[in-house]
């Protein structure tokens, strides 16, 4: 299926790795030029050349953290007028709610709230000029199923989701759409860290604890990273210019209603 992308241009946040790599990846195969950021230097250099290779796509990387003013102004400055842009951050630390200070907070909603919204206000009104924008956030399965020892993601997502549900409608008839994709457990560096540290604390191995959990799931696995950002392509298509607002939910059906 032809998405319509080739010759637009992108921005992947945080996507040295995990699935702001993979969207990266998918995107740039489509024929975009992509910009990635991240925090790590070294590793974002290579994955751009990594995902330049694999596809003869453009790739440039843009090296800062997303959640402060120097990270958007160096995303900017390498791709000024991106076609589409795909938000993503690190999310907060678990914990009890009762142990986090006020500047715990601030920095969570910096990273997953603030920060996705300062980048839509840099880039929405080219998009209207342009009369063509994508804008996909990545949030957490959280936003429906609020898991209990991640309140500052669960809080700080549902914000980003409030203000997206609002301003989705305002930009739609200008061929600019604003969706948000809520990954469950995905095949991640991330993921495996936390199985990791799931196994050393209950005294299980690694393959143990992962087998577990993947049965948890309706769908017995966890999500590829393939199978997520060609989620996030299809809802960057040209032909998906009637898609916004939208929270697409890519759990393996872990999150039981009839309707959302």
């Amino acid at each position: 299926m032809d998405l319509g992308l080739q010759g637009r241009s992108a921005i992947v946040c945080a996507a040295s790795k995990g699935l702001g790599r993979a969207c990266a990846l998918v995107l740039a195969g489509e024929g975009v030029a992509v910009t990635i950021t991240g925090r790590d230097e070294a590793r974002l250099k290579a994955t751009a050349a990594e995902i330049g290779s694999a596809t003869g796509a453009v790739v440039l990387f843009a090296p800062g953290d997303i959640a402060t003013e120097a990270g958007r102004a160096a995303a900017l400055s390498a791709c000024p007028s991106p076609d589409i842009l795909v938000n993503n951050a690190g999310g907060p630390p678990p914990g009890d709610f009762r142990d986090w200070e006020r500047e715990d907070w601030i920095k969570a909603l910096d990273a997953n709230m603030l920060a996705p919204i300062a980048m839509m206000k840099a880039v929405v009104d080219g998009m209207i000029d342009r009369k063509f924008g994508r804008i996909v956030n990545i949030t957490s399965a959280s936003v429906k199923s609020p898991i209990p020892n991640l309140g500052m993601s669960n809080g700080a997502r549902s914000g980003l989701t409030g203000f997206v549900g609002g301003l989705s409608r305002q930009v739609a008839r200008h061929n600019v759409t604003i969706n948000n994709l809520l990954p469950g457990p995905f095949l991640t560096d991330r993921l495996k860290t936390t199985m990791a540290g799931a196994a050393k604390a209950a005294g299980k191995s690694v393959d143990e604890i992962s087998a577990q959990r993947a049965a948890q799931s309706p769908a017995g696995r966890f999500g590829d990273p393939d199978e997520f950002a060609r989620a996030c392509a299809f809802l960057c298509a040209a032909s998906s210019g009637y898609i916004t607002g939208q929270n697409l939910l890519l759990d393996g059906g872990a999150f039981n209603a009839s309707f959302g």
